[in-house]
């Protein structure tokens, strides 16, 4: 009895919020059936139409991180519902309205506020699919979910949304036109869906209505089941979006005396036609006459002072996004800014049962040939070309595939780089993936060694080839094989790569050449959950490559730390151990680490950065010979949020290198960005970008004399943008230029442009 009493006595102890929290359960996979709705759905926000209460509802979200299917400390509600146009959304975040995280900001730039969204996967295959995600304030950010896990940002859809701050937390209302979605063209749709919150406040958490099961890396594979929708078609088929650009540009020139004066170009305008037509639910063309694929930012200036090879920069123009994730490969077969100036280009893209078709072709007015070698690569413009790109890629059970690609590029009078192959991806036991492709290509070189000007006397493929355009032909081969486990952020992956001396990629990123790669990564995850330390990652690197002659040429081990604590902070540290053979000088010795750290402290400011120190190659062509010299890499950067409307994000890139046996600094640049973003309205907003560049490096002379080259530079880009949606936009701008003289040290103007451009979408 004794016992029985003390035990009772315990169980009367547990608070009700306790018990509470042991009686919740994680909905693994649930099903949600929906209704079309009753009467009309005004998206304002406010959730007051009749049609609203016979919705379908979500609840009963589960936190997945920190905590692991846990009752999250706030309830979240989803509503579903449908007419013959549009699917509606609400969610319902309860919270303290004070400490809501909220900024009135240009869309897809709400990821550190809290949102709220849905996911859709629409052909239920775990192959892609969709988000749709809102702040409090009702701002739109979307992406397209990729079987690998990751997100494409650069996906816009035209879908409407609106939120507003209530008195027990936020509310948000969205509407998704069929005809920005993608699906079977059959009577009843059964989709995979998902509603997902994040919760940003000392501990960025995460809520979902379908449960995650951690031990499954395949997220895709976790959503629940949408039913219930019947009978829809997509309500247009064809999108007009006609554009008139003005523009006027100015740089300095020289005169014929040596001076120099400052040249305005004449004003020019130009009209741009953009047409899409849904042939099907699955199915689009489209056409572009003489587009304007100017960026509206240009890109972030890279530091490559003591770089061999070519810098990557992100795509960012409209016209690619489609079908961008068909397109996207383990070797980069397709890169779309390679296509840099078209007169006119099209696509298609469709999806037929499990079976995805892409093409794409364009008619380039500036192209530039990227000629990879197996320490460095050439860039060089080569003039107009046409190119054309075709992607197949078939699915298999779930979250597989197996794909083909083509890529063609013909130079106008002569030269042509021909590239295909197939690629397939296979998941198995749950927690294993395989990859694997293969590429061949055959490249006919240009017969014009003035368009390879600049070259040297190089060869590759042990002398067989010239480095200049002499009208060679060759054939080249690629190839990539992955295998990783992956459980509970647990990994182990062997990966392996080549690359062919006679590989090209005209129409693809392709850097370097000449090299055979083995890669072996191990990551451990730990969640301790205390008061200060979330999670702790120890992981390792290890690789090796080889050139097509044998020899050894870079071998490294990388080990790593990375922490997590509370207040959003972020810390990682990692060793590297290497040894590298570079043009013909072997050094054993290269040892350098990097600490760095992330913290998003407050809803007004982040701030990051990082260090890296230790030795590293000289590899600039103005050294007689590479050394081994102490170098350092430094990288700042925060955002600064003073009101909901203003934001501040201020960057500093620094790097130097000094000899290793005397006091000469080899070379010194760094690059200092702010951005300022002003948002006025939904619609309105001004950015004001200012960078400063400034480099030195030693070089010799003829007579073998040290002596220093220094480059200094501003830029300065204002731009006043209205965006009713992403395609119908009206924006006017301009880019300052100026150059730093010597010895007067004083700025003068160096270039400039102004331009403005009106583009409206008309949906028929």
């Amino acid at each position: 009895m004794t016992l029985r009493l003390i035990f009772g006595t315990l169980l009367m102890a547990i608070p009700a919020s306790l018990a509470a929290a042991n009686d919740f359960a994680p909905k693994f996979k649930p099903t949600l059936q929906i209704t079309r709705c009753d009467g009309s759905i005004k998206v304002d926000g406010r959730l007051d139409e009749a049609a609203w209460r016979t919705a379908a509802v979500a609840d009963g979200f589960a936190e997945n991180d920190p905590g692991d299917q846990i009752k999250p400390p706030v309830d979240s509600r989803a509503l579903v519902t449908y007419d013959a146009n549009r699917l509606y959304v609400a969610l319902i975040a309860y919270d303290d309205p004070k400490s809501v995280r909220a900024s009135l900001r240009d869309r897809d730039n709400i990821f550190q506020d809290d949102y709220f969204g849905v996911m859709l996967d629409t052909y239920g295959d775990a192959a892609w699919g969709y988000e749709f995600f809102v702040n409090p304030l009702g701002i739109q950010g979307d992406l397209r979910m990729l079987a690998s896990g990751n997100e494409d940002i650069s996906m816009d859809l035209v879908w409407e949304s609106r939120g507003t701050v209530t008195d027990s937390g936020y509310q948000v209302e969205i509407a998704v036109p069929f005809s920005s979605l993608r699906f079977p063209d059959k009577p009843e749709q059964i989709w995979k869906i998902n509603f997902w919150r994040d919760h940003q406040r000392d501990v960025r958490r995460r809520y979902s209505w379908a449960a995650q099961d951690r031990s499954n890396p395949c997220f895709l594979c976790h959503l629940g089941t949408l039913t219930g929708i019947s009978n829809i078609k997509p309500g247009t088929r064809l999108d007009l979006l006609p554009n008139v650009i003005a523009s006027q540009s100015g740089s300095l020139m020289e005169n014929n005396d040596g001076g120099l004066r400052f040249d305005n170009d004449n004003p020019e305008a130009a009209f741009a036609f953009n047409a899409k037509y849904g042939l099907s639910t699955n199915s689009t063309a489209e056409i572009a006459i003489n587009p304007d694929f100017s960026q509206v930012e240009s890109d972030a200036t890279q530091i490559d002072v003591n770089s061999s090879y070519a810098l990557y920069y992100e795509e960012r123009r409209p016209f690619f996004q489609e079908g961008s994730d068909l397109f996207s490969t383990q070797l980069q077969a397709v890169y779309t800014r390679a296509i840099v100036e078209p007169q006119v280009a099209g696509k298609f893209t469709a999806r037929f049962g499990r079976t995805s078709v892409a093409y794409l072709a364009a008619r380039d007015e500036h192209s530039r040939m990227l000629v990879p070698l197996s320490d460095r690569s050439k860039n060089w413009p080569a003039g107009k070309s046409t190119s054309n790109v075709i992607r197949l890629k078939q699915m298999l059970f779930q979250n597989s595939h197996v794909g083909a690609i083509f890529t063609d590029r013909r130079l106008e009078g002569d030269g042509s780089g021909t590239l295909f192959g197939g690629d397939t991806q296979v998941r198995f036991l749950k927690n294993f993936r395989f990859d694997a492709q293969v590429l061949a290509s055959r490249t006919a070189e240009p017969n014009d060694t003035a368009l390879s000007k600049g070259a040297d006397t190089s060869t590759f493929e042990r002398g067989r080839h010239t480095l200049t355009f002499d009208g060679e032909r060759f054939w080249g081969h690629g190839a990539f094989t992955q295998i990783q486990y992956n459980r509970n952020r647990e990994c182990i992956m062997v990966s392996a790569q080549t690359y062919s001396p006679t590989f090209r990629a005209d129409n693809g990123f392709v850097s370097r050449n000449d090299m055979k790669e083995i890669d072996v990564f191990g990551n451990l995850f730990y969640r301790p959950n205390g008061k200060v330390l979330l999670t702790w990652e120890p992981n390792i690197q290890i690789g090796r490559v080889w050139n097509f002659a044998g020899q050894r040429i870079d071998e490294w081990i990388v080990p790593q730390l990375e922490l997590q604590f509370t207040h959003q902070t972020f810390v990682w540290l990692n060793y590297t151990v290497s040894r590298e053979l570079f043009r013909k000088v072997y050094f054993s010795g290269i040892r350098r680490f990097d600490v760095g750290a992330e913290s998003n402290f407050s809803a007004w400011m982040g701030v990051g950065g990082g260090i890296r120190h230790g030795h590293v190659i000289a590899r600039s062509g103005y050294l007689d010979r590479p050394v081994l010299g102490h170098g350092s890499d430094i990288e700042l950067y925060a955002t600064i949020k003073p009101t909901k409307q203003l934001i501040i994000q201020p960057h500093l890139d620094y790097s130097a290198l000094d000899h290793p046996d005397t006091a000469l600094n080899l070379y010194k640049e760094y690059v200092v960005r702010s951005r300022i973003d002003y948002q006025f309205t939904r619609e309105w907003f001004l950015r004001l970008v200012v960078e400063y560049y400034h480099s030195e490096d030693a070089r010799n002379d003829t007579a073998g004399n040290w002596y220093r080259h220094e480059e200094s530079g501003l830029r300065i880009e204002p731009l006043l943008s209205y965006k009713l949606n992403p395609f119908t936009i009206f924006y006017i701008g301009s880019t300052h230029g100026l150059g730093e003289e010597s010895p007067e040290n004083i700025f003068r103007r160096s270039d400039q442009k102004f331009f403005a451009k009106l583009q409206y979408l008309i949906r028929l």
